[in-house]
């Protein structure tokens, strides 16, 4: 019964990624750019200068300070998702995924700035010294009711409890380290739950102290193992470029695909790891300090840009070691760990690692979404019942496959999608581009 629950749920992600996500990502992003003559490219390099900028500000009384809710929104973006989960794009959709990983980051970027925008412009005060935003607020002007603002409220409580990353930290720690699978499970909820009470605040600090320590070191291995294979790497992406538009033919352990699949695999893997349309990221950049909606969801096209190069580079490592077409399936966690075993000693020791670091921001970082939506449902015992609910279920799910658990969260994520794109596209006229960097440059960076 419960297998041919989830061959249903296989066969309708498999519908909705490989033809619905694509196209509402696409003609949405596609309109955004056109209309504000590519934005997401043509206003970069002022971007970044605005991330340096906000260095120099100083944390406002109500919420937090720009940078550490960027931090906190770049904890739940890059993970596990960005090192196990993207791969898995190439294991199903062959190399050309990588492509359509790419199509949908550029695409998506503008749409998140969307998101961001709306979450800020719309969000009210809390009695926690705060704010609270997000899709939930800007749902209810777009479409006049709360009933869909209830719905997806409801998702984000399912989406919050981040499963995947939380089953690929138990396996890699448990079977790599030899610990307890059990006392790992234990230390992991602790962790999870002792961050997760502490606001945006508590995960702001947290990510940032966590997540540039990781995209160094990370980056550093993945540079070297791809610098080393630098002579393959022109074929690698001529691969890329033809199998996206011809699909692949059967490799090694690799089953073949087609152009589909690596459409399908490559935006849903990109729109998970990205949270593209998900909701998940205006909740948490709404709390920043900043009285300019415009300024923070500039910050949400960096995030996008960093994140998909983590994913690129990833997929890179994983093709330039042919791990991808290994005649065994492996699973997604232990595919990379394989790739780096190529050329780093001791991965089995320190894959764990990397994992705990990637994949704890993510996971605390929805679990304080997740917290948010469900006072948002219920003021009084939202909070209390949602950690109830999220212990029970991450130990649930520990024991299900992580394809199961991805297959889960891929789910939640395309129904937050569809409602959230509509949302955007209602209030499309209300999103502010800014004209010019100086306008930007001239503004407070707080309140």
């Amino acid at each position: 019964m419960l297998n041919a629950l989830f061959h249903f749920f296989t066969g309708l992600d498999e519908f909705f990624w490989g033809y619905v996500a694509f196209g509402l990502i696409i003609v949405l992003g596609s309109y955004l750019t056109i209309k504000n003559k590519f934005f997401q490219i043509r206003e970069f390099p002022s971007i970044v200068k605005s991330f340096f900028q906000f260095m120099k500000g100083d944390e406002g009384e109500r919420g937090v300070h720009p940078l550490k809710a960027f931090f906190a929104s770049a904890g739940g973006m890059i993970g596990i998702g960005n090192v196990v989960g993207i791969v898995t794009a190439v294991q199903l959709g062959g190399p050309g995924a990588l492509f359509w990983v790419w199509m949908a980051g550029m695409i998506g970027a503008i749409v998140k700035y969307g998101e961001i925008y709306l979450g800020l412009k719309y969000r009210v005060p809390n009695d926690r010294g705060g704010y609270d935003g997000g899709p939930m607020y800007f749902l209810k002007a777009a479409f006049k009711t709360r009933f869909l603002p209830i719905v997806t409220a409801l998702l984000l409580c399912i989406y919050g409890v981040e499963i995947y990353q939380f089953t690929v930290i138990t396996d890699s720690v448990s079977s790599n380290w030899e610990v307890n699978r059990y006392l790992v499970i234990a230390v992991l909820l602790g962790l999870v739950v002792y961050a997760g009470l502490g606001g945006v605040k508590r995960l702001g600090k947290i990510c940032s102290w966590m997540m540039p320590f990781f995209m160094v070191i990370y980056s550093l291995m993945a540079l070297w193992i791809i610098g080393q294979e630098i002579t393959a790497l022109p074929a690698i992406l001529v691969g890329v470029f033809k199998s996206a538009f011809t699909g692949h033919a059967a490799i090694g352990g690799f089953a073949g695909g087609s152009v589909i699949l690596a459409i399908q695999h490559g935006v849903a893997r990109a729109a998970y790891s990205g949270d593209i349309g998900i909701g998940y990221d205006s909740i948490i950049q709404a709390e920043s300090s900043t009285i300019y909606p415009e300024r923070q969801a500039r910050l949400a096209i960096l995030g996008i840009f960093i994140d998909n190069l983590v994913c690129t580079m990833s997929i890179l490592v994983v093709l330039a070691t042919g791990v991808w077409k290994a005649v065994e399936p492996i699973q997604g966690s232990h595919l990379v760990q394989a790739a780096f075993s190529h050329y780093f000693p001791m991965m089995n020791l320190f894959m764990p690692l990397f994992l705990i670091l990637c994949g704890y921001t993510t996971i605390i970082a929805f679990f304080v979404v997740g917290l948010k939506c469900a006072r948002y449902l219920m003021p009084r015992r939202g909070a209390s019942i949602f950690t109830c609910y999220a212990m029970a279920t991450f130990v649930l799910f520990t024991f299900v496959n992580q394809t199961s658990t991805l297959l889960v969260m891929s789910i939640a994520g395309a129904m937050l999608l569809i409602i959230n794109l509509f949302g955007i596209y209602r209030l499309r006229h209300e999103i502010v581009f800014s004209s010019s960097s100086e306008e930007i440059e001239a503004q407070p960076v707080t309140d």
